[in-house]
């Protein structure tokens, strides 16, 4: 669940936090660029794209999360969807270094991708991996994941925490840690019973 619907509830929330920062840093990098304050309007509409594309990566996500998981197994396609995860915290974490707004649009993107890719296959390689009695069980992981990366999200987006003018960059990449986590612990988890017999004919490695 961590790198599965973990990402999801965490990106949900994360964004609510910096948003005065994030507007300012969108003012000051035009001011710098152009030479001239951009107005509300421009402004709003930058912010606008900055939280919308989410839900194009996740379209985007969602629409290769089943292609994806035949093609590879579920295992590789979990891992798969942290690499737009990973992506998506470096152009964050250093848009800010780099002066550049138009970063954080695009890891927002790529952040989308990884929370379409983690919540469906999540689904998919807990329902498949799951014993028949604990079956329900594993099911709500994925709710209970995006709850708790709700929370994780409100609570790291506090002044006290990361939610200061200086430490935004930080809180935008925080998404790389559950991700490197996975990466490092998911290789050890066996692959869905039903994609090895199914997809890959493989009934000994079912069994």
């Amino acid at each position: 669940g961590i790198g599965g619907a973990f990402q999801y509830g965490l990106q949900v929330s994360i964004i609510n936090s910096p948003a005065e920062y994030i507007k300012s840093f969108i003012r000051e990098t035009w001011l710098k660029r152009y030479g001239s304050s951009p107005g509300e309007e421009m402004i709003t509409l930058m912010w606008s794209f900055v939280v919308s594309i989410y839900s194009i990566g996740g379209l985007l996500g969602s629409l290769s999360a089943g292609y994806l998981s035949v093609r590879f197994g579920r295992k590789k396609a979990m891992l798969s969807a942290n690499v737009p995860a990973l992506l998506s915290a470096a152009l964050m974490g250093l848009s800010r270094l780099c002066g550049s707004f138009e970063m954080i649009i695009a890891g927002r993107l790529f952040s989308g991708v990884c929370g379409g890719l983690a919540l469906n296959i999540h689904l998919m390689y807990a329902g498949e991996c799951a014993p028949r009695k604990l079956r329900g069980l594993f099911a709500i992981t994925a709710s209970t994941s995006i709850a708790v990366g709700k929370f994780v999200g409100f609570a790291l987006g506090l002044r006290e925490v990361l939610g200061a003018d200086a430490l935004w960059p930080v809180l935008m990449a925080i998404n790389a840690l559950p991700a490197l986590i996975q990466l490092l612990t998911l290789p050890f988890f066996p692959d869905s019973p039903r994609y090895l017999l199914i997809d890959k004919k493989d009934k000994e490695g079912c069994i």
